[in-house]
């Protein structure tokens, strides 16, 4: 593994890797034991979109392993201002020991690992977000205690999400439900991966058919960063994909609810069932932290 571009190059076994040495850092700090494993380590952070728990966990996690993160805007850099990709690779290369990048198109993370000779690690684009699905996993395996056997029902837009989440979940033995309106399904290379696990996916227009008998509920939001001028039309095309009771109750009884955050109340999700489910939702956005320290000693550490 010498990247995190996306969950369709991870293996079963990195993923678990990945799993168990977040939860070891997590126990770790926990219980004041230091972890400098990327002492005097520099982490590039270059955001193209705007975020709050992507750079809040990347620079505290890089702080705590004993490095130093640098934000880098794309209002700041030359990238924003036409400088190739490919130029911008190689000479961050020389300068950094990682590079985490938050964009719009995947090509362009595909690009940075390609030409450039120091890890890269995908923090999101629009086709894909493998560091909330390992933090995901993370916090389904610490409430379930196993993932294995599982079924996990996403509601909503088959956006970056559900590409990843559907892909980490079959790959750790999960079954998978996805409930969207057709014009908004996932991206078709993902729906051809899951084709090759058979009846352990299921790609419904019907929420409370992709919510019968599930461990855990995802959903996002329905208009993501760039889709604002959508927001009406999607509004309307989402009406009635939203999480609340009546869903849940086609779900088993002790049925986790997982969000990535922002959230919004009274659209994907209702305020009472957020706030049921408060805990385990603010677990996984905790757990960004330590799931992205272990990507990073995976990627870093000499």
């Amino acid at each position: 593994m010498k990247h995190l571009l996306k969950m369709l190059d991870l293996s079963k076994d990195e993923i678990i890797d990945i799993l168990n040495l977040a939860d070891q850092l997590k126990y770790e700090l926990a219980h004041g034991m230091e972890h400098k494993h990327l002492a005097g380590k520099t982490l590039g952070m270059i955001f193209q979109k705007a975020s709050t728990r992507t750079r809040v966990s990347f620079e505290t996690g890089i702080y705590q392993l004993g490095g130093y993160g640098l934000f880098l805007s794309s209002h700041d850099l030359q990238i924003g201002r036409g400088e190739p990709v490919e130029d911008t690779a190689r000479v961050l290369s020389r300068y950094l020991d990682g590079i985490m990048i938050r964009t719009f198109d995947q090509e362009e993370v595909e690009t940075l690992a390609r030409v450039g000779s120091i890890p890269v690690i995908n923090g999101l684009t629009d086709f894909c977000h493998p560091c909330q699905i390992l933090a995901d996993l993370m916090t389904v395996r610490e409430h379930k205690g196993a993932l294995e056997g599982l079924k996990m029902a996403y509601i909503g837009d088959g956006n970056n999400m559900a590409n990843s989440l559907i892909v980490g979940c079959l790959k750790v033995g999960m079954a998978v439900s996805v409930a969207c309106p057709a014009d908004y399904r996932p991206d078709p290379q993902v729906l051809e991966f899951a084709k090759g696990y058979g009846d352990q996916f299921l790609l419904t227009e019907d929420c409370l058919a992709a919510a019968k008998d599930a461990d855990v509920v995802f959903t996002d939001v329905w208009a993501s960063m760039g889709q604002e001028g959508e927001a009406e039309k999607r509004r309307l095309a989402f009406a009635g994909y939203q999480v609340n009771a009546e869903l849940l109750s086609a779900a088993k009884p002790d049925c986790m609810v997982q969000h990535c955050l922002p959230a919004h109340r009274g659209e994907e999700i209702t305020a009472d069932v957020f706030e049921a489910h408060a805990d385990e939702i603010f677990d996984e956005a905790e757990n960004r932290l330590h799931a992205q320290k272990a990507v990073m000693v995976t990627l870093m550490q000499d």
